[in-house]
C-alpha cells in the first residue's frame, strides 16, 4: 500500500516545486543549462514523465518509438525557433501537454503507437521550440544536447514508473494512477 502511494504522492511533489521554472537567461548557451532547464520546470518534468509512462502504456516497440519520436521533434521545434520562427502560445501547450498525454495514460485505451506519436510530437515541437526561444545565441549545439539528454533522462523516469507501477499491481491500475497524477499536477499548473 505504501508502493501505491507514492506512485500517487510523487507527480504531485513534482508538481509543486518552487517557481523558479528555468536558469536565466544570462546563463543559457553551456551543456549544464541546457541539461538543468527541462529538470527546473515542472511544466516539463510532468510532459516528460507522462511521455514515458505513455511509452510503458503502450509496450512493445512503442517503448522506444514515442520517447524517440518526442525527442526527434522536440529537436525540429528547436531549431525552428533558433531561425527566429514565431510560435504563439508555447507555455499553454507545453502546460496541456502534461495533462493530455497523462489523460491518454489514464484513460489506458487500445490506442494507435502512431497516433500517440503524432500527438507526442506535436506537443515536442512547442517544448523544442520553447528551449530553442530561451536560448541567447550563445552555444546552442551545447545547450541543445544537454536539454535533449536531460529529456532522454525524464522518459526513462517516467518508464521507470510505468514499469514499476505495472509490476506493482499486476495490471493498469497504478499506471492508470500515475496518468491521472501527472495530468492532474499539469492542471494545478494551469490553474496557477
Amino acid at each position: 500500500m505504501k508502493k501505491m502511494h507514492l506512485l500517487i504522492v510523487a507527480p504531485l511533489l513534482m508538481a509543486s516545486t518552487p517557481a523558479f521554472a528555468h536558469v536565466g537567461p544570462g546563463d543559457h548557451g553551456s551543456f549544464v543549462s541546457g541539461f538543468l532547464h527541462p529538470l527546473t520546470g515542472p511544466d516539463h518534468v510532468l510532459a516528460m514523465v507522462a511521455v514515458g509512462l505513455a511509452a510503458v502504456m503502450l509496450g512493445s516497440r512503442a517503448r522506444l518509438a514515442i520517447p524517440v519520436a518526442f525527442v526527434s521533434v522536440m529537436i525540429v521545434g528547436f531549431v525552428a525557433a533558433l531561425a527566429g520562427m514565431h510560435l504563439p502560445v508555447v507555455e499553454p501547450v507545453i502546460l496541456a501537454s502534461a495533462v493530455v498525454i497523462g489523460l491518454l495514460v489514464a484513460v489506458a485505451r487500445p490506442a494507435s503507437p502512431t497516433l500517440v506519436a503524432a500527438i507526442v510530437g506535436c506537443f515536442a515541437f512547442f517544448h523544442g521550440h520553447a528551449h530553442g526561444a530561451e536560448m541567447a545565441g550563445a552555444n546552442a549545439f551545447s545547450f541543445g544536447v544537454g536539454f535533449v539528454l536531460a529529456t532522454a533522462f525524464l522518459h526513462a523516469v517516467g518508464m521507470g514508473i510505468g514499469i514499476a507501477a505495472g509490476r506493482l499491481t499486476r495490471g493498469t491500475t497504478a499506471l492508470r494512477i500515475a496518468g491521472g497524477a501527472t495530468a492532474l499536477g499539469g492542471v494545478l499548473l494551469l490553474a496557477s
